[in-house]
């Protein structure tokens, strides 16, 4: 016949009889049976899959890739990209046009100024498919025939450059500026506005290049190169 071992009962020294202590087994048993119990939920919660955020729960697939036709420093480009690519990627990634540089990638630094259509732009700043059919000059498109541009020439005559990341979105930069102050355009530092400025001053050039940072610090000798090549030489 089996026994109850909660009502077992044994002799103590006195020849008495006492209930019997629960065995260290079954205290360990019952301890670890607890302890499972009580952390069963938290287990439980950690397994369970986190919920979708809702933010993402609903992105739209990413559009297929499509042709997209650039005219670049004369030739035609078609490069197959997905619609939210930026010029600059669209530059450098798919037509291996490295010289534009990524500088900040936010439109702060300049470095990846571009010419479109004879104005200048942040190429990170602007889709590549919103430019087909426009013509891009980069400074890959400054020379013509192996010859350097004007501004080519005045940047390396007044040292206008030290590590030269910034160098080829000051070049197109300081090239759209000459063109821009031929047209007349006008800046902010312009004494009338009414007027087309009489004069491409040192603080003009400085106003219409601040757009384009040097981290070098090269700005008295971009100045010097600027006006050299305004005026032909003769500054």
């Amino acid at each position: 016949m089996l026994k109850d071992h909660a009502h077992e009962e044994v002799c103590d020294d006195a020849g008495e009889t006492s209930p019997a202590q629960p065995s260290r087994r079954r205290f360990l048993q019952s301890a670890a049976a607890a302890a499972t119990v009580g952390v069963a939920p938290h287990l439980q919660a950690q397994t369970q899959p986190a919920p979708p955020d809702a933010a993402t729960a609903f992105q739209p697939a990413p559009a297929p890739a499509r042709p997209v036709k650039l005219m670049i420093n004369g030739r035609e480009y078609t490069l197959q990209l997905e619609p939210r690519v930026t010029l600059l990627d669209a530059l450098r990634e798919y037509a291996g046009l490295m010289g534009t540089k990524k500088g900040c990638d936010r439109g702060q630094c300049g470095a990846c100024t571009v010419l479109a259509n004879g104005r200048r732009i942040n190429a990170c700043l602007t889709l590549a498919v919103m430019h087909e059919g426009e013509t891009i000059t980069t400074v890959e498109g400054l020379a013509q025939n192996g010859t350097l541009s004007p501004m080519q020439r005045a940047f390396i005559e007044h040292d206008a450059f030290q590590c030269g990341y910034c160098t080829p979105g000051q070049l197109c930069s300081a090239t759209a500026l000459l063109s821009e102050f031929s047209a007349g355009t006008v800046s902010t530092v312009t004494a009338d506005v009414r007027r087309r400025p009489p004069q491409l001053t040192d603080e003009e050039i400085r106003e219409r290049m601040s757009g384009n940072i040097c981290r070098c610090g090269a700005y008295v000798n971009i100045v010097a190169a600027v006006r050299a090549a305004h005026t032909g030489g003769n500054a």
